[in-house]
């Protein structure tokens, strides 16, 4: 009796090394999905991570940088989007019972990005890292398990595709009568139409009681002329169409004309509808048992052909607060993988994102508000100096541990956000908890970290500084792009200091304030505090004004452009190893394009929206 009633076993842990995960594959999907949703709905918050082939590095200047705008660290966060895949991705729901107490329910799930459909979906070939997967070895990642147990999926644009490429018969949804008046053609059709449906009709109850072989005969080959078949035991006839309207011209004569006909609409390859199927039902109850049973068979192909995405339409569905570490290349990965592709704009993507995630917050960013952790470059890393330098106990409680398989653990990362989150929200005297379950209803302290796709950007509600960036030497400055210089040619091994002395000693220009930072070693980027300064500078040295030092910078290969050729070169995806060899590229195709770009420059403006720029961290 007492085994009845005993208590699911349950842990309390505050240790990392303690805490175990769930592992998802193919063969327990179905059942742990289940599980998820249930999570998912009682939670007040969703914490995700993943794994992927690749980083966006090296070079080091490919990762979006302190300096850039939303649309530059996004243009390199989807360009490693489209070449990287994941291999798992961890999800923990999780719920806050008070100021230092969670409830969590960890997941991980192995993917692989399988063509089950042979039809090319979700991906052909993707880019793979050696360190990477190298380290991901050494923690003893099972990549056979990933690769003939991963569980794959397709993005919601990708099942669109493979739906019309699949040619299966879709039931009509509830008809809307068309408003215009139809016209004298429309009628001809709809009579040539419902002629046709009738004389089936007359052709199937009679050859239900013909007897003579000949009758049989003549009915047969009737049936062929008028192109009858059989769908689900029941017979069926298929109309071509050429044009939506003799489409809603059909739909509409069958509802109004029969309780027993059910049209089944034809894709083509191209997506539009090129006939309809009608299938005689023996009775309306028999009619709504058949739109039953296949509603219920479209669901289950659907749910099949969507594979992992099923996880990110609960949590999309759940309109809970998710919980990334790095919200522009997590956002972007999820976005490209089981979403649609990447549009080139970044107010689309934000756009497309927010009816997919209405409210993400970014780890790293209330990191960053964070003055100390500055430089925390990992979870781990957080995790261990905040045990060490802050009191801030938190009890992690994760129900059913016991079920879970002991051996190597993926996928703690997620389990660890959540933990971070509640540590850092006791640190910031932030209140973690949600009103009502509801993503409205967080703290309003909390509301101003979410939706920030940049670790040193305001939220991308707020457009009130567009084309202004800001800049950190001891003090946070802001200033517009427009002060902004790339400059290249150098004696490499210069130091940032070196260089601004040598600038400074070559020609006037530079007898006001300025800064020097190096990109990479082959580029360096100078801020202006003097508006107008930047352009006279590129201007002189596009031109024939120069004179003492400077002229002999010039000459040794000195060079400079300004941030819109930055800007230039991550639009058009010249990814070179060197900042200096995009910035020549772009500079060599600026003249095929001048008018263009010209034409263009005032939108660009727009599209700087509030970023900083953190000299000292480069």
């Amino acid at each position: 009796m007492a085994s009845v009633f005993q208590l699911r076993r349950r842990s309390l842990c505050t240790s990392s090394s303690k805490w175990r995960v769930k592992q998802v594959t193919i063969s327990n999907f179905e059942e742990s999905l289940q599980e998820l949703k249930t999570h998912i709905s009682s939670s007040d918050y969703v914490a995700v991570s993943m794994a992927k082939t690749g980083s966006p590095s090296p070079p080091s200047w490919l990762r979006p940088l302190p300096f850039d705008t939303a649309q530059t660290a996004y243009s390199k966060a989807r360009r490693a989007a489209h070449r990287f895949q994941l291999l798992h991705f961890a999800v923990c729901p999780f719920s806050v019972s008070s100021s230092d107490k969670l409830l969590a329910h960890p997941y991980n799930f192995v993917l692989f990005p399988r063509d089950e459909l042979k039809m090319g979906m979700p991906a052909y070939s993707f880019s793979c890292q050696t360190s990477l997967l190298a380290s991901m070895a050494r923690r003893g990642f099972d990549f056979n398990a990933c690769v003939y147990n991963g569980i794959s999926y397709l993005s919601r644009a990708q099942e669109s595709a493979a739906k019309v490429r699949l040619g299966a018969a879709l039931s009509s949804c509830q008809v809307v009568k068309s408003s215009s008046s139809p016209t004298v053609a429309d009628t001809i059709f709809v009579e040539r139409i419902r002629s046709r449906i009738e004389c089936w009709r007359k052709t199937r109850e009679s050859s239900g009681t013909s007897t003579g072989r000949d009758e049989e005969l003549i009915n047969s080959l009737r049936n062929i002329v008028l192109g009858s078949e059989q769908f689900r035991s029941r017979p069926c006839m298929t109309i071509d169409v050429c044009s939506e309207r003799q489409v809603q011209l059909i739909l509409e004569m069958l509802l109004d004309h029969s309780d027993d006909l059910l049209p089944l609409l034809i894709p083509a390859n191209s997506g539009t509808i090129h006939a309809i199927r009608i299938v005689l039902a023996t009775s309306k109850e028999d009619k709504e048992s058949l739109e039953r049973e296949l509603q219920n068979f479209e669901e289950e192909k659907s749910k099949k052909i969507r594979g992992f995405r099923e996880v990110i339409d609960s949590i999309s569905a759940s309109q809970k607060p998710v919980i990334c570490y790095n919200c522009l290349n997590d956002c972007t990965l999820i976005h490209s993988k089981f979403i649609a592709p990447l549009p080139l704009e970044v107010d689309e993507f934000f756009s497309s994102l927010h009816s997919v995630f209405p409210n993400v917050l970014d780890i790293n960013y209330l990191m960053k508000k964070h003055g100390t952790m500055r430089k925390m470059t990992n979870i781990p890393s957080a995790i261990s100096y905040l045990n060490s330098n802050f009191f801030a106990p938190v009890d992690m409680e994760i129900p059913d541990q016991a079920t879970v398989k002991e051996g190597k653990i993926h996928g703690l990362n997620a389990l660890r956000l959540g933990y971070l989150f509640m540590k850092l929200c006791s640190i910031l005297k932030i209140s973690p908890n949600v009103t009502d379950s509801g993503n409205k209803h967080l703290d309003p302290e909390l509301e101003d970290f979410t939706n920030v796709f940049h670790p040193r950007s305001h939220p991308i509600q707020d457009s009130s500084n567009a084309g202004i960036v800001g800049v950190w030497t001891n003090n946070a400055r802001k200033i517009s792009c427009e002060h902004l210089v790339f400059l290249w040619g150098f004696n490499l091994g210069m130091t940032a200091g070196m260089l601004k002395n040598l600038l400074r000693s070559s020609h006037n220009i530079f007898s006001g304030e300025f800064d020097v930072k190096l990109v990479d070693k082959s580029c360096a980027i100078i801020v202006f505090w003097q508006p107008g300064v930047s352009k006279q500078f590129v201007d002189m040295m596009n031109s024939e004004e120069m004179s003492g030092d400077l002229k002999e910078l010039v000459a040794d290969g000195l060079r400079v452009t300004s941030y819109e050729t930055y800007d230039r070169i991550c639009r058009l995806g010249l990814w070179e190893m060197d900042l200096r060899e995009s910035l020549e590229r772009a500079l060599e195709s600026s003249s095929c394009h001048k008018e263009s770009n010209c034409e263009r420059k005032s939108s660009e403006i727009h599209w700087y929206n509030d970023n900083v720029i953190n000299l000292d961290d480069l």
